[in-house]
């Protein structure tokens, strides 16, 4: 069975083509940082025509990579959400449309729940149950997850995600965008304890998060700078290693009290080198294992959407509907199984 994934939640659009027994068979991503870098951030409109203009030839490249037709495929994957709606209204559209014509059944995937089994592409890969951290632009959770849709919040972020505050911090410093990778590569030119930044709900005794109270001291320790190149430096660092340190704090907390011995790291941050670093050595210390989606699968792409959508049609689930809907925000918790 050939799954083809269509992923359009915001501002990278992913194809992909995977087929059961076989793995992945061929995957395409068209990014829109440059068209979004002048704005410092996404422009949802900008964002769902770049969508419209992309995803068809996108497909023609990942079918023409594959080496087969459209005839071959056997369902047709999508996200649903959570999103841009406009953005997600262009993925939903053109798999609905292609599954009518050639009378596919389709598959609505949460976004989340994409990037929670990324991982599961990898080798080796994670064995059910373990533990996810979820860490991207707009979502920063802890799960405990026992299967395919079994999946138990531990604990989320109460306001700013982990993601904002790289970005947020970023732009405080008058970073690019995307503001994350901009101050990790920042902080590799700081020098420890020259700042001394919060780290919201460390000590909370629960798995959730906040950031935003992080953000407002890095805009007080910029207000009160001097602007120097190497204070900036210091300042990322500062903000760098409070991220993180919260992170790896409370993924070592969930651990311990699930008794689980496997994590699982996915998402856009999942990439940042530290965090990878700091997670592998005090879980493998602890006599745990860590897992990572293949970098190129840690920002949003096709190939986590053909492979939910593979797992759930594994399942008997999909159907040829056709009429869909989008949800902009959608709790993961919610997802049946």
């Amino acid at each position: 069975m050939i799954t083809l994934g269509i992923e359009s939640s915001c501002d990278e659009t992913g194809i992909a083509l995977y087929q059961m027994g076989k793995g992945l068979l061929a995957h395409a991503l068209h990014t829109q940082i440059p068209l979004h870098q002048e704005y410092g951030g996404v422009v949802p409109e900008l964002a769902s025509r770049d969508h419209v203009q992309r995803m068809i030839p996108l497909i023609r490249r990942v079918l023409q990579d594959a080496g087969i037709t459209l005839q071959q495929v056997n369902a047709i994957a999508y996200t649903q959400g959570p999103g841009l709606g406009g953005a997600l209204l262009v993925g939903a559209s053109v798999a609905n449309a292609l599954a009518f014509a050639l009378d596919l059944p389709t598959i609505a995937i949460h976004h989340l729940e994409g990037h929670l089994l990324s991982p599961l592409l990898s080798d080796p890969a994670p064995e059910f149950p373990f533990v996810a951290l979820l860490v991207s632009g707009g979502h920063t959770q802890l799960m405990r997850v026992d299967g395919v849709g079994e999946y138990q919040l531990l604990g989320e972020t109460l306001d700013d995600a982990a993601g904002e505050a790289f970005d947020k911090s970023a732009k405080l410093l008058g970073l690019g965008y995307p503001g994350g990778p901009a101050l990790a590569a920042l902080a590799k030119l700081g020098r420890p304890n020259q700042y001394k930044l919060p780290r919201p709900m460390l000590r909370s005794g629960d798995f959730d998060f906040s950031f935003s109270g992080l953000k407002t001291a890095v805009l007080t320790a910029v207000k009160n700078s001097d602007n120097a190149p190497q204070t900036k430096a210091d300042i990322a660092y500062a903000a760098q290693e409070a991220i993180i340190d919260v992170l790896a704090h409370k993924a070592r907390a969930a651990l311990a009290h699930t008794s689980l011995t496997q994590l699982v790291v996915a998402g856009g941050v999942g990439a940042n080198t530290l965090l990878r670093e700091r997670l592998t050595r005090d879980i493998e210390q602890r006599g745990g294992r860590v897992f990572y989606p293949d970098l190129a699968f840690c920002t949003d792409n096709g190939a986590m959407i053909a492979f939910a959508g593979a797992l759930r049609l594994a399942k008997q689930q999909g159907d040829k509907n056709y009429q869909f809907n989008v949800k902009a925000r959608w709790n993961l918790a919610e997802l049946q199984h």
